[in-house]
């Protein structure tokens, strides 16, 4: 399918989504009846960088996991869980090339969570995925993103929920905050979904929107999450009725704050824009440095001004839902590059 063909169908799809707001992931999709819901039969692969813990007091480290999680199962997917056993925001696409790595369930789940997908075959498991032979603890390094994907399709879905053949998608998210122009390249949750990609499998990232209310910290509302999640269940079953879950780009999907009673203005189809969204500082201490972060202040001589017309992040900041293909091709191609493959090919 042509990329002008693509974006028709994403736009006939995003235009159902909003045409009812009150619709519900399981019974959204035109031919989807309550005993035949739009997922039914498709094998979820989910995971994030946040984590699967949900411990933290505002739930940063996985919440937004939990709430796909229960939208996808709603939708009538078969979802099972490896993720990371500790938090990996910025990890990228890292992966462990050696060693060893351990698979454990988590038995108890966060509360209001426990039987969002009782009665599928894979049972709606959870699993965090760490380093070494060892059970996972408090103290465990965390296996990255990328890691868990590659084990979960490689093997690890077959000894755990007998899929020998796979998940038919993957799914990461939704993150904590989004993911959007400077930030795509070191976000954990879009490395593992190129790792999905990488190796044959659809992949769609979902992240949320952090409330620009809150001028103290990053938080990301509890509405939001789950509008994300319901959101991420239509658009999958939008993209799987129109033949467009494909590993040849990842979906990549943010998702804006809104008041409770507003909805988006819309979806756009963007490009990854080149503003500088966070700047990093080093505080030196003799041979020690710390590392701090802080959104970069537009016009700043530090922040890298947007220079694309249709960007994720200022649209997302327009209150728009962003839809953009991102792929592992990191050739750069056009006018800037004419002098030195004219050097090259010269040998001088």
């Amino acid at each position: 399918m042509n990329r002008c063909k693509t974006l028709a169908a994403l736009t006939a799809t995003s235009a159902m989504l909003f045409a009812c707001p009150q619709a519900q992931a399981a019974h959204g999709r035109p031919g989807s009846t309550p005993e035949r819901p739009a997922l039914a039969g498709l094998r979820v692969l989910l995971s994030n960088d946040d984590s699967m813990q949900m411990t933290r007091p505002n739930a940063s480290d996985g919440k937004g996991l939990y709430e796909v999680r229960r939208a996808l199962c709603a939708a009538g997917a078969d979802v099972v869980v490896m993720a990371p056993w500790a938090n990996q925001s910025g990890a990228g696409t890292s992966a462990t090339s050696g060693g060893q790595l351990t698979v454990q369930r988590r038995t108890t789940l966060p509360a209001g969570y426990a039987n969002n997908c009782s009665g599928t075959h894979g049972g709606g498991a959870v699993y965090g995925v760490c380093k070494g032979a060892a059970p996972c603890g408090q103290s465990t390094p965390s296996a990255t993103p990328a890691d868990t994907v590659r084990l979960g399709i490689n093997g690890g879905l077959a000894a755990k929920v007998g899929w020998k053949d796979g998940p038919d998608l993957v799914v990461t998210g939704s993150n904590f905050g989004p993911n959007v122009a400077s930030v795509v390249n070191e976000s954990g949750t879009l490395g593992a979904a190129l790792a999905a990609i990488d190796e044959g499998v659809p992949a769609v990232a979902l992240n949320s929107a952090y409330d620009p209310a809150v001028t103290d910290s990053f938080e990301v509302a509890d509405h939001t999450y789950r509008r994300t999640a319901a959101f991420g269940a239509e658009l999958i079953a939008g993209l799987r009725e129109h033949g467009l879950l494909t590993a040849k780009y990842v979906v990549n999907v943010n998702y804006p704050h809104r008041a409770e009673r507003q909805r988006p203005r819309g979806t756009a189809w963007t490009s990854v824009g080149t503003q500088k969204i966070v700047g990093l500082h080093y505080t030196a201490k003799g041979d020690t440095f710390t590392i701090g972060s802080e959104l970069c202040v537009p016009r700043s001589p530090d922040c890298r001004p947007e220079t694309k017309p249709r960007a994720d992040f200022a649209l997302l900041q327009r209150g728009y839902v962003t839809v953009t293909p991102i792929s592992p091709d990191r050739t750069h191609t056009g006018p800037a590059t004419r002098g030195l493959e004219r050097f090259v090919r010269g040998g001088h």
